[in-house]
């Protein structure tokens, strides 16, 4: 099954923004010199999330966000070293996530949460990578990519983003959220909806750079077939998902995997390789609330087993999963500080 379907104030001034903005790259650019573990440089991102199930530990807290809220939240992650961020979705349950015409607006703190993030980003130099979709029922994926309603609506939607928010020099590129899956080869249907999207991402955003998040590694070939595949997909950059939360993927067998899709993703010399690395693990097992797993005994050890085969790790993700400790913008539990706290210590042990 899919993860998308399983699943005080700081104070800080612009001067003290700007001085965080270059120890935190000297930081990432130092940790990548002392260890051949590559840090964590993107994540996910959400207004709220597609499955109240697995989030209510920070839907509510997300809910009542301000313009202003979003925007420490967005420098918050430019701290801890994150470059680019992937917008999961600007519709949910019939509902556009964003001031539109072609749905009302969810109920949110900010009137415009898209125009809060990419002003942010444009200020602190983050990529953003934004969602085309979520328009149709979740729990039909194949459906949201062949319904040619979903489509009209999918691709009206990309019109009225891009003339909304094109000049943001953040907008960097597209998201394409239903998730592919290799079974072990890629679906026609999902290899015809990715290659649509991106030609009508060009036909708006000409120079954008667009990704997809494909799962079930576990399945990886690096065949004829497969790479052939791969040579059909005109995308920029596929971020496999590690699998590790879902528990589609055992902690350790992950490199396994991507070590499979380098062989193949060089052999087909087209999109580049990223990994999508879950920190999180289910409150009940296999399902329930995303709470964030420990960072030395699992997610130090998810990076340094992928490291070797991808070109980034981004992460799912940091919103509710991860959180700077003593603000006034934490969405998540507690442990979410705590994760924060170790990663950023991990980080500056690297300078040493």
């Amino acid at each position: 099954m899919d993860r998308r379907k399983f699943l005080k104030i700081s104070g800080i001034g612009a001067a003290g923004m700007l001085f965080s903005d270059r120890l935190t790259g000297a930081l990432l650019k130092e940790a990548q010199a002392s260890t051949q573990i590559k840090p964590i440089t993107g994540s996910w991102i959400e207004f709220q999330h597609h499955l109240p199930a697995e989030s209510e530990y920070w839907d509510e807290a997300l809910r009542k966000f301000t313009s202003e809220q979003w925007r420490r939240k967005i420098f918050e992650m430019k701290e801890i070293g994150m470059e680019y961020l992937v917008l999961m979705s600007v519709a949910l349950f019939e509902k556009a996530l964003y001031p539109s015409a072609l749905a009302p607006q969810m109920e949110l703190g900010s009137p415009d949460p898209l125009e809060d993030v990419l002003s942010a980003a444009d200020e602190c130099g983050i990529k953003f990578f934004i969602s085309n979709d979520y328009w149709g029922d979740l729990k039909n994926a194949e459906n949201m990519m062949t319904d040619k309603d979903i489509k009209k609506i999918r691709e009206d939607s990309m019109i009225e983003i891009a003339l909304k928010y094109g000049h943001h020099k953040s907008f960097y590129g597209w998201y394409f959220p239903n998730e592919a899956y290799l079974q072990p080869y890629f679906s026609e249907s999902s290899i015809q909806y990715i290659n649509e999207c991106d030609a009508f991402a060009r036909t708006l955003t000409p120079h954008c750079v667009n990704l997809i998040a494909p799962y079930y590694i576990i399945n990886a070939r690096d065949d004829e077939k497969f790479v052939k595949q791969l040579e059909r997909l005109n995308i920029d950059i596929i971020a496999y998902q590690d699998g590790v939360g879902v528990n589609h993927t055992k902690l350790g067998e992950a490199g396994k995997f991507f070590s499979i899709l380098r062989k193949a993703h060089d052999k087909a010399g087209r999109a580049k390789l990223w990994a999508d690395m879950e920190l999180f693990y289910f409150e009940s097992g296999t399902h329930g609330n995303l709470l964030p797993a420990d960072f030395s005994k699992r997610i130090l050890r998810q990076m340094e087993d992928i490291s070797p085969y991808v070109d980034r790790i981004l992460c799912y993700q940091y919103i509710g999963v991860m959180n700077k400790p003593n603000t006034d913008i934490i969405a998540g539990c507690d442990a979410s500080t705590r994760l924060y706290a170790d990663y950023r210590k991990w980080l500056s042990r690297c300078r040493r």
